[in-house]
């Protein structure tokens, strides 16, 4: 009786669908450039996921790179070396303990030509002058704030010294007839009157 019930939990445990992992989603691509750029993705959760695979390939060409990412935390990774005006083909697969997903949808791109990629450099470059001629425009105007209100304290300066200034002229009188009622009056003769002993 143990053997036979042995068999069915083993057979009931074989019938039932082993776990698997869902594709990655919403896979799509960003900072493209003539040489490299970067595919990101979802998946759904609760997944118990260990890493990521990444399949890159030319269009209509069999040669497959394929890029193991460990770090489940970010879902995202960059696709280097990659060949100017030229169709690829970017698979991502989620991997397990058990196992890896299915692929995700085929995502399709094309790199630019490099000179396309200058120009969009150039125009963030405009953008960038104009905010710092905004910029510049801003400082300016509190250098003037700063400039305007250091004159107002120099000339606020200038008027208490003036002021201090003009009083002292007669202070300095003050002092001299105090310091002259003080001193030993002096004799015609020019000299000191002597006792004779």
């Amino acid at each position: 009786i143990w053997g036979i019930f042995e068999n069915h939990l083993y057979l009931t445990l074989l019938s039932l669908p082993m776990y698997s992992l869902s594709p990655p989603f919403n896979v799509t691509i960003k900072e493209v450039k003539a040489n490299s750029a970067v595919v990101s993705w979802d998946i759904p959760e609760g997944d118990p996921v260990i890493g990521f695979a990444i399949t890159q390939q030319k269009k209509d060409v069999r040669m497959l790179r394929l890029i193991q990412e460990v770090n489940t935390t970010t879902r995202s990774c960059a696709l280097w070396d990659l060949e100017e005006e030229t169709d690829y083909i970017v698979h991502v697969q989620s991997v397990s303990m058990s196992g890896t997903s299915p692929l995700s949808e085929p995502l399709r791109f094309r790199t630019p030509k490099e000179a396309e990629t200058q120009a969009s450099k150039n125009e963030v470059t405009m953008e960038e002058v104009g905010q710092a001629t905004q910029l510049r425009a801003g400082e300016l105007i509190i250098i003037v704030v700063v400039l305007i209100m250091w004159a107002g304290v120099i000339a606020l300066f200038c008027r208490q010294y003036d002021i201090i200034k003009d009083n002292e002229p007669n202070n300095n009188k003050d002092k001299a007839k105090n310091s002259s009622e003080c001193s030993t009056p002096e004799h015609p003769t020019g000299g000191l009157l002597r006792s004779k002993v």
